[in-house]
Formats: C-alpha cells, sequence, structure tokens
C-alpha cells in the first residue's frame, strides 16, 4: 500500500477530486491510502437531495463548502477537527459492503490510544453509544475506495446547525440522513494530542510500525486533480442539479396577508410555482410565478428575478427580502 500526500490541502472539492483521480488513474497494481482535512464543508451523498440536507440560511451565512461525493450515504460536516481517510484498492468481489475490513486498521490505531471502538451496525465507529465514525463505498471498473470520516476535535454545534432542516419544508425521494449521537474522540483520550499527532498515530499503525511507502503526485497529477474539482466537484451541475425531484412548500403570515408557496423542483431547477393566500394585489400572481420557471432553486438567481419584479403590484406591501426568505425558506 502507498500513502497520498495531500500537501495539507483543506479544499473540499480539490480533495474529493484527488480521490477520484487516484481511483481513476493511478497504477491499478498498487492500493493507495489517502489522509486529508476539509475545511468547514457539508459533504452530500451521491443519491440525496441537496437542498433537503443543508440549513441554507446558515450554510451561506458561514461561507460553508457544499460538495457532492461519489459514494452513496448520507450528509456529513466536516471541519478542521474531521479527519477523512480514503483505502483505494482493488474491487475483488468480495470487499464492497465488507466495511469491516477497512475499518479494522483505523480501530486498531484507536485501541493503540485507549480509545474503546468498535464497528456497529453496517458502516459506523462508535464509542459506547456515541458515533466517532461513518463511512462509505464506492466502485467502479474493477477499482473501490472505502472512505471515512474521523471525528476528532469538530465543532459539535456547527455540525447540528449546518444540518439542521425542517423536514416539512422539503419532500423529495433522495435518501435522507440519519442523525446520530456523535462524539470527538479526544474525548475519550487520556492525554490530550493534536490533529498532527493523531494522523502521525494513524500512519504509523497502519503501516505497522514501518515507514508509510509514498506515491509522489506529479505536476501532471495535480494538474489533472484541479481540472476535475473544476469540471465536477466545484460545479453547481453536480453539487446542486444532480438532486432528485423534490416539492417545496412554504407558507408565511406577513404584513400583505397570508402566502402560501408551492414548488416543483427537478435537477435543481424551479419546474413549477404556484402561489395561494389571502393578499391582494393588481396584477395576476401567476404572472410573478411564471418567472421562476427554469430558473435555478439558489438564492442568487431567485433574487435576480425578485429584483426585476414589481412585487407589490402582484402581492400588495411585501419587500424582497420577505420573498426571498418565503420562496428560499
Amino acid at each position: 500500500m502507498l500513502f497520498i500526500d495531500n500537501r495539507n490541502i483543506h479544499d473540499p472539492s480539490l480533495n474529493l477530486a484527488l480521490e477520484e483521480y487516484a481511483l481513476r488513474r493511478l497504477p491499478a497494481e498498487h492500493d493507495y491510502l489517502l489522509f486529508y482535512v476539509n475545511e468547514p464543508s457539508i459533504i452530500i451523498g451521491k443519491n440525496q437531495n441537496t437542498a433537503e440536507e443543508i440549513n441554507r440560511d446558515y450554510v451561506e451565512r458561514n461561507g460553508i463548502h457544499v460538495v457532492r461525493r461519489l459514494s452513496g450515504g448520507g450528509a456529513v460536516y466536516h471541519d478542521h477537527g474531521n479527519l477523512n481517510f480514503s483505502f483505494i484498492t482493488r474491487d475483488d468481489g468480495a470487499s464492497f459492503h465488507n466495511y469491516r475490513k477497512f475499518t479494522e486498521p483505523v480501530i486498531a490505531a484507536l485501541h493503540k490510544l485507549g480509545v474503546e471502538a468498535e464497528l456497529t451496525g453496517r458502516n459506523d465507529i462508535q464509542v459506547g453509544e456515541r458515533k466517532i465514525s461513518g463511512n462509505a463505498q464506492f466502485a467502479t471498473r474493477g477499482r473501490m475506495f472505502t472512505h471515512g470520516t474521523l471525528l476528532f476535535d469538530s465543532q459539535m454545534e456547527n455540525v447540528a446547525s449546518a444540518l439542521n432542516v425542517n423536514p416539512e419544508k422539503m419532500k423529495s425521494k433522495g435518501v435522507k440522513s440519519v442523525r446520530s449521537r456523535v462524539a470527538n474522540i479526544k474525548e475519550f483520550l487520556a492525554e490530550p494530542i493534536s490533529m498532527e499527532q493523531f494522523k502521525s498515530h494513524l500512519l504509523d499503525s497502519i503501516f505497522a510500525g514501518e515507514a508509510a511507502s509514498r506515491y509522489e503526485l506529479t505536476e501532471e497529477d495535480w494538474t489533472a486533480v484541479r481540472e476535475l474539482a473544476d469540471t465536477r466537484y466545484r460545479t453547481w451541475e453536480w453539487n446542486y442539479g444532480l438532486s432528485p425531484a423534490f416539492n417545496v412548500q412554504h407558507t408565511k403570515r406577513l404584513t400583505a396577508g397570508t402566502f402560501d408557496i408551492r414548488l416543483l423542483v427537478e435537477e435543481g431547477v424551479i419546474r413549477e410555482a404556484t402561489v395561494f393566500g389571502d393578499f391582494f394585489g393588481q396584477r395576476d400572481a401567476s404572472e410573478f410565478m411564471d418567472r421562476l420557471l427554469g430558473i435555478r432553486f439558489e438564492t442568487q438567481a431567485v433574487a435576480e428575478v425578485i429584483r426585476q419584479s414589481d412585487l407589490q403590484a402582484y402581492f400588495g406591501p411585501v419587500t424582497e427580502e420577505e420573498w426571498l426568505e418565503l420562496i428560499m425558506g
């Protein structure tokens, strides 16, 4: 097995691109191990509805990245206190769904630190009743990766805030995340250590005390990784547009009356839009709602439609801010 040094990059788009590049493009005769730590971000499962999983206001206000990954499963919050590991191997026909095979080296390393971790359920690592790691897999053309999170010293209040969405606001067929009681590994350590010391310990344990053999990425490799990040992991089409169809319903009492917004969003784009309520307007409200059709369900795009419209002619004394909140939730 060869260790891939990601040059301490914390950009989630680059790190996920590096992981995919290693899976698809690096010499297949080797297995690889990759570590990466992302700056604050929400990593969405392949089959999830992004809008349904994130607290949009909190994410935008705090500049949190939102990036979709290749593997399935639920949305997770990453920050500088969360270490991600990825085993990139041959798909031998018996390893996919075998999470124990790939988590055992990690659990053994945790045991050496006195952390009584164990694999529970299908793909989680827990200490007692509290989850410290979630894992997922992806396979393609005879290769696969098994990657997981390790909550080492993550900001737990941000985990809850960034992923807290009212389930009544959006309903889709996307795979829903299941929230668990989570904990940081540092809570279970007898002596405090830094993230760098933790990474070094894991590496030393996984490679059985020997110096880890490394795959040295070339500048050509990095150029391809950056291109993949730009064409996939930084695009709206991948991170939002890939979401399954979903319905939005937002109801709110404003000074101008009660408004009930109904939207159908497909591939991240508004396909149907209606409004009900007891408001008074000079013009037919459906004219404004029709302007939303074909628009991306994202703050900037919707705000531009609102800015270019005479809202009071349609809905009475309402503000642009009120309507943006009404539509986006």
